[in-house]
């Protein structure tokens, strides 16, 4: 079963890399949250199968990102990195100003009425997507041992902490814009995430953790109070949420915390419970929601497909050797019972039928790419 999970995953990669650009003659079309899984697919896939074609793909679309989000659109009267260096310095230093998110629609102009429904269409930068992109930067610095990458995800990080963090009064905490303008002046949607402070602090202990691995330790932002402010921000919101991406980025993001508990990188065992026992309750809300019973045309494939590497991370967290607390063991056990849901989910979207769906077409990249992790998740999901 597992070697028939990695060839169909490495089917899908490849097509997506001739749709997209990275491979044959189409146009490059890059999106950064679906670059981001596709970087550690194909990280993943090089480990399992041995082909060092799969990590060359994976630098090669490190590349093609930087190069394309990390410059302002063509339909923009503004030219160069979006970070405002150089030719050589933004090619050194290709994230200090963020990266696009790579929408079809140019960011909405200053002054703009806003509209929710185009806004989702619209190019600007998401916190939650650079956060994905950090760690597909980290997992490549894993990989290779090139500090290079490290080093370009704590500059983003640096900087997208700048950009999206702000203090509403003197006697208010911190709060994260959800999406800014591409040169990160002005907020285009001013609500926070629910787990995107959450996001950043666990994305920034992992960050901190490669470069002391790292020898000799590289050069860059230290990230020391980012986290701090991160994790602060983090502890007074609810994680707890009933989306399926949502309850799979706390699983995910757990794993990635149990991790680095066992590496001996974070001491903080209450996190881990925490993240466990808020997707456990978001859980225990979705299973009986009954979206999982709808058809296909009506459901979110890459939603769901986020749940089930969620629950990916639970069968390793389960099946690995792992420092727990009694608080943590207890919750891990009692999400057991869920692991049925990521095969039910994983199977209905592997049936054919199911992806001639529109809801499966319109969203092909991502469906498929997140299709492609939950079948091989090692690149994703494991910290080496």
């Amino acid at each position: 079963m597992k070697a028939a999970n990695t060839t169909e995953a490495a089917a899908l990669m490849a097509d997506y890399a001739r749709r997209t650009g990275l491979d044959g003659d189409s146009p490059p079309r890059r999106y950064l949250w679906t670059d981001a899984f596709a970087v550690c697919n194909f990280l993943g896939l090089a480990r399992v199968t041995g082909d060092d074609h799969l990590r060359e793909a994976a630098l090669r679309l490190v590349g093609e990102v930087h190069r394309i989000l990390g410059r302002h659109r063509d339909d923009d009267p503004r030219r160069g990195w979006i970070s405002g260096l150089g030719e050589a310095e933004g090619a050194a230093h290709p994230t200090r100003g963020g990266l696009r998110i790579g929408k079809g629609l140019p960011e909405r102009a200053p002054g703009a009425p806003y509209r929710e429904r185009q806004e989702w269409e619209r190019d600007g930068q998401y916190f939650h997507y650079l956060t994905k992109w950090m760690h597909a930067l980290d997992q490549v610095a894993r990989d290779t041992g090139d500090s290079r990458y490290n080093l370009w995800a704590r500059e983003l990080d640096a900087s997208a902490y700048s950009a999206f963090s702000y203090i509403p009064s003197a006697d208010q905490p911190p709060r994260m814009y959800w999406k800014i303008s591409i040169d990160r002046s002005r907020p285009l949607v001013p609500s926070m995430g629910q787990h995107d402070a959450l996001d950043g602090y666990i994305t920034t202990l992992q960050l901190r953790a490669t470069r002391s691995a790292l020898s000799p330790a590289p050069a860059g932002p230290d990230l020391a109070a980012e986290a701090r402010a991160y994790r602060d921000m983090a502890l007074a919101g609810e994680w707890a949420s009933p989306d399926p991406l949502g309850i799979g980025g706390l699983l995910s993001d757990a794993y990635r915390v149990a991790q680095l508990l066992a590496a001996g990188a974070i001491e903080d065992q209450q996190l881990l419970e925490a993240l466990l026992q808020a997707a456990l309750r978001g859980l225990e809300s979705y299973a009986t929601s009954g979206e999982l019973q709808g058809a296909a045309d009506y459901r979110l494939a890459f939603r769901e497909l986020g749940l089930a590497i969620g629950l990916s991370a639970v069968q390793r967290m389960l099946e690995g050797d792992f420092r727990l607390s009694r608080g943590a063991a207890d919750r891990l056990a009692a999400l057991r019972r869920y692991l049925p849901l990521g095969n039910e989910i994983e199977a209905f979207w592997r049936e054919p039928l199911n992806r001639e769906s529109g809801s499966w077409s319109g969203h092909r990249d991502i469906n498929e790419v997140m299709l492609a992790t939950r079948l091989a998740p090692e690149g994703f999901l494991v910290l080496r």
